[in-house]
């Protein structure tokens, strides 16, 4: 840390972490007079197990909480003041003594499709092969085109896109919210809607995480928290708890809000090839968006059944 740094923001190294880090520096520096200055936030890269290994899928390994591990453990070192997140790689569980209580203004959380056959998973040829590594993803491209191929892709933007260019495969899909905070959303051959696509969890979200007792780094987030997205985030992960959600499971779910401070909330549950599929979508008060998630879940695992559950959390 240098000597003139007053808050340490903890990231990955990747582009995207490093941008929404950024973004999360430069909100603080227009917010607060003191975080203006030249090196009073110091950007610190940790680098994660989730990034170090990129032969094999998150299921795999682990599941999501393997881009998180090393920096709460920074932060509960204090040797980080928060940590910047994209908060669909955040588990539900947090380590004891931390929190996100904080989320920027939320980024399209839609799906992108990138392919030369067309803008549409429906313009795909007939056994086309898709790269993903999301289960979220391979279940809906196989309830939507049963007759396709699904196979894990991983790496960067740029990776991927050139996988798909070299003909390794026919469509692939990213956030549309990293692509626009990194400038290339140009590249996108089209978003998809959620309809077609239901979003991860939380997907074009940036939390920030940080120590439970510490005021002054809460006091420092609540000027650049926003309170819209923050309720849309919480409705989604109460329903993920619920769910027992990790890189296991297929579950999507999106929170929208409406007039009146109502919030609506879809969820999706499906096994990985496609062959069975569970939706509901309810409506209620933003004011209670931790509870709305947790009624969505309830709902959706009576309507799924326990043998159902158990098959796809692996329980």
């Amino acid at each position: 840390m240098t000597s003139k740094a007053k808050f340490r923001l903890g990231t990955r190294g990747s582009p995207l972490a490093l941008t929404q880090a950024r973004e999360v520096r430069r909100r603080l520096g227009e917010a607060h007079g003191a975080l203006a200055e030249e090196d009073a936030v110091e950007i610190v890269v940790i680098k994660t197990t989730g990034d170090r290994v990129q032969d094999r899928a998150l299921a795999e390994i682990g599941g999501k909480g393997l881009f998180t591990k090393e920096i709460e453990e920074a932060l509960i070192a204090g040797e980080i003041d928060a940590a910047v997140h994209s908060m669909k790689d955040v588990p539900t569980w947090l380590p004891d003594g931390l929190v996100v209580d904080h989320v920027l203004p939320r980024e399209d959380p839609r799906d992108a499709f990138f392919s030369p056959h067309g803008d549409s998973l429906a313009a795909l040829p007939a056994d086309a092969l898709v790269g993903t590594s999301s289960l979220r993803r391979q279940a809906q491209v196989l309830i939507a085109r049963p007759d396709l191929r699904v196979e894990p892709i991983r790496g960067n933007v740029d990776t991927r896109l050139r996988k798909l260019a070299e003909g390794r495969f026919d469509a692939t899909l990213l956030a549309v919210a990293g692509l626009k905070r990194l400038g290339l959303a140009d590249k996108i051959t089209a978003a998809l809607s959620t309809e077609e696509m239901l979003p991860a969890v939380a997907q074009g979200a940036i939390g920030l995480e940080m120590r439970a007792d510490d005021d002054r780094t809460r006091g420092l987030l609540d000027a650049i928290s926003c309170i819209d997205s923050g309720r849309r985030v919480v409705a989604e992960r109460a329903f993920l708890t619920i769910m027992e959600g990790s890189c296991r499971t297929p579950i999507a779910g999106l929170a929208e809000l409406g007039d009146n401070d109502s919030l609506r909330l879809r969820g999706l549950v499906a096994l990985p090839d496609g062959s069975a599929v569970y939706k509901a979508d309810i409506m209620g008060s933003a004011k209670d968006a931790a509870g709305l998630g947790e009624a969505l879940g309830q709902e959706l695992r009576k309507a799924a059944g326990p043998d159902f559950h158990d098959a796809v959390t692996g329980h």
